[in-house]
Order: structure tokens, then sequence, then C-alpha cells
């Protein structure tokens, strides 16, 4: 189906469950997506952070792609992150994502080589180029080592290049130029701002975001849906407070111990185990070779659901 311009709303990044061999879990898979589509999402985004993208194989990948498409249905869109380190394994990326099915590309700058602005200008205008569906830009300079100037992102927006950003920067005020640049530039018409934060949505749509993807909103999307609603209503107050009580529960995130593991096993682990406690996937494993959370620390992502009111 073809995304709205701009593209509002919720979209969750879908976190990608796996069965205790590490292959992808269809039938948790589809019973997430109608997880996230009964709560009011407003599409899906498949093959980010969240879903693990960077440690999946090319078929894990394509067999997440062709799921999500074939289950949604066209009930909402489906975005596919096309991410790897260069122009042409991107391209690879664009040909089987869109041919699953996948109603836009998300695409990083490259990666690995240090890359010059007019290269990564060049990146997206070539993808864009060949890409039958319209391309996000995803900033996540945590993982890229890279972060485009909004200068560029609005420069990209105006000649058509780019029909969105995924912001997962944490920098507010290029955020907030971002934003401000697209309203006003009259070259710039659907062209969609999406925050990645899980902590600052409220603030994000004040300044006149568009949407937001929050990772948490694969455990809570009837909340991110409510604190959506909340603010395009104006009801400030009660949206304040809906963004302080998915904060709060935001928590679970801290529950692995970093002695002994990275911050992603502990954030997706927390993700996968609030899931699995509450009925949606089989099994919370994360993909090789995170380490999965221990006894005591799913004990703990069960507390954060009991006082967030999930269990």
């Amino acid at each position: 189906m073809k995304i709205p311009a701009p593209l509002t709303g919720v979209v969750p990044p879908v976190c990608t469950p796996l069965t205790p061999e590490r292959e992808v879990d269809v039938p948790s898979l589809t019973r997430l997506v109608d997880h996230l589509v009964a709560a009011g999402v407003d599409a899906l985004f498949v093959l980010g952070s969240s879903s693990e993208a960077a440690f999946l194989t090319d078929r894990q990948r394509l067999l997440v792609v062709e799921t999500v498409v074939a289950h949604a249905a066209g009930r909402v869109p489906v975005l596919a992150g096309a991410i790897d380190m260069t122009t042409p394994r991107v391209l690879d990326h664009v040909a089987y994502t869109t041919g699953a099915g996948a109603d836009a590309v998300v695409v990083t700058a490259p990666f690995y080589a240090r890359t010059h602005p007019a290269e990564i200008a060049r990146h997206y205008r070539l993808i864009a180029e060949r890409s039958p569906v319209p391309v996000l830009a995803y900033d996540i300079p945590a993982a890229v080592h890279t972060k485009p100037d909004p200068e560029l992102i609005l420069e990209l927006a105006a000649d058509g290049t780019l029909a969105g950003l995924k912001d997962s920067s944490g920098d507010l005020a290029g955020f907030r130029a971002i934003v401000t640049g697209a309203r006003s530039h009259p070259a710039i018409t659907g062209f969609s701002v999406l925050t990645g934060s899980e902590l600052i949505v409220d603030s994000a749509l004040a300044l006149g975001a568009d949407g937001a993807v929050p990772g948490l909103a694969n455990v809570d999307p009837e909340g991110y849906v409510r604190l959506y609603r909340l603010c395009r209503a104006g009801d400030w107050d009660a949206a304040r407070a809906e963004q302080e009580r998915l904060c709060a529960l935001y928590g679970m995130v801290g529950v692995g111990d970093p002695a002994r593991m990275g911050q992603s096993s502990s954030s997706l682990g927390a993700f996968k185990a609030a899931l699995h406690l509450r009925g949606v996937i089989a099994c919370p494993a994360t993909a090789d070779p995170q380490v999965p959370l221990s006894e005591t620390e799913t004990e703990r992502v069960g507390k954060f659901l009991a006082a967030a009111g999930l269990l």
C-alpha cells in the first residue's frame, strides 16, 4: 500500500522473535503483528535496530519482511530497513525487501569506511533513483558513526530524494532544526519527521514531529498510541503523565548486568522478555552473540510490567 505523505503516528520498530535455535519464529512474529495492529499503530517498521537486523542473515531478513507484509495484509503500511555498509549492498536489500512488498525502505548513511557529506548525499540519491518505493533516512550515529547535518537532510528532502527521517541520534536541537526547516522550506512537502526516542515523544510532537518509532512500543503499543492521540488533542497534562509512565516502564532496559553484557543485550533482552511474559511471543531469545537475561533479570522485567499495569 502507499504510505501517507507525511507518514504520521506510532510506527513500532518490530522485534524479531526467535526460536531457541535462533531461527525466526514465524508464529510468534505474526502474533506480534496482530498485537501491534490491534493497538491502533499507524505502520510497522521491520529490520531496524529493535528487529536485530544487524544480527540476522539475509535469508532471515527476507523471511521477516515476507511474513510481516503477508500478515499485515494491507492493514497498515510496512517499512523495511535496507541497512548495510555500502550503496551496492543496500541496493540489494532494497530489491528483495520491495520485491517482498515493503511499502518504503529505511536507509542509514554508509558505514565502516569514513564518509564525506557529499558521499552520503550520493548514497541516498543513488538509492532513491533505484528504489520503487519511498526512501526514509535513518539517523543513528551510535551504529554508523556518522551523523548527516540537518542541512543535508533538508536538501535531500527538497529535491525529492528522501520522503522522511527516523531520528535516533538523541540530538534534539538538530531534530528541531529539521522539523522547523521542513515546515518552512517552500520545496518540501509531505516529508515525515519521526523521533526514534521512547522518552521524549511528547516533546518531539510538541516541536512539530509527525510521529514516533519507539522500540518500547512493542511492549506497550496501546500506551504510545494513547500518548500520540493525547498530544494531537492538545491535552498536554495527560500526555505528560502518560509519557512519564512510559519512561518508568523503559527502565526495564537497564535490568542486564553491565559486567557481563552490553546495552543491546540488556535492552532487546528486556523487550523480548516482556513480550514473552505478556504471552505475545513464545521465546525471549536474542540473536547471537548477545547474552541472554538471567532468571533474576527477567523477574525484574516482570516487576516493571506490573508497575505499568501490563501484567
